[in-house]
């Protein structure tokens, strides 16, 4: 190991991070969010993370309870280096678009939250030649509900030594969730390679420990 985390490292990095009305919010499914949380965490540009529901009717969706919800993870980009067309690029990079589970908890969804977004999934689409041969499901995001706190950076919470210094910095479970900090490393607890410039770099080696 090459490097010590300390509650003060974690502080100054949430602290640094951009404010949240700076960023922009994507939101998809890529079957049980836990995966897509934790590798979308890690990369360079997406600030928080958050896992919840989406895409159904029922009000008030539960992990026991979710009617025709799916499973999504919620990334806040910092549109300075990464853009919506970009997170959309990696998604569907990431799963077969011709292809559909039969479970609506777990299957592949992309959201356009406005206008702007609308028009580059669009194009996201048509670059693709997915305008007619698609399963994944395109919606436009009517709503989103945040999931129980137990699977909100699932990897991070297996992680004990990393884990250790949120709870020492007083880290509540909400404040957990919407940690930038908590975002990156539970990308690197999750397996994930981070950015060769981020802060936490120095903890790399950790990494094979998850794998």
């Amino acid at each position: 190991m090459t490097g010590h985390l300390t509650p003060t490292m974690l502080r100054e990095y949430d602290r640094d991070a951009p404010d949240p009305a700076a960023t922009e919010t994507v939101t998809f499914g890529l079957g049980c969010f836990w995966g897509p949380d934790a590798r979308f965490g890690a990369m360079e540009g997406v600030v928080r993370t958050r896992v919840g529901y989406a895409g159904g009717t029922k009000p008030d969706p539960t992990y026991h309870a979710l009617g025709e919800h799916t499973e999504v993870v919620q990334v806040d980009i910092d549109p300075t280096v990464l853009c919506y067309r970009d997170i959309m690029e990696v998604v569907f990079d990431s799963h077969d678009p011709t292809r559909q589970v039969s479970k609506t908890q777990y299957q592949n969804v992309v959201f356009a939250d406005g206008d702007d977004q609308r028009s580059t999934l669009g194009a996201v689409l048509e670059a693709r030649g997915l305008t007619d041969d698609i399963a994944t499901r395109v919606e436009d995001l009517s709503g989103f509900t945040v999931a129980e706190d137990y699977h909100q950076k699932h990897s991070l919470r297996a992680a004990p030594d990393l884990l250790d210094a949120f709870e020492t910095a007083g880290y509540g479970d909400r404040e957990l969730r919407e940690s930038p900090a908590a975002a990156t490393l539970n990308g690197l607890a999750g397996g994930n390679d981070l950015p060769e410039d981020d802060d936490f770099g120095v903890l790399e080696a950790r990494s094979r420990q998850f794998r």
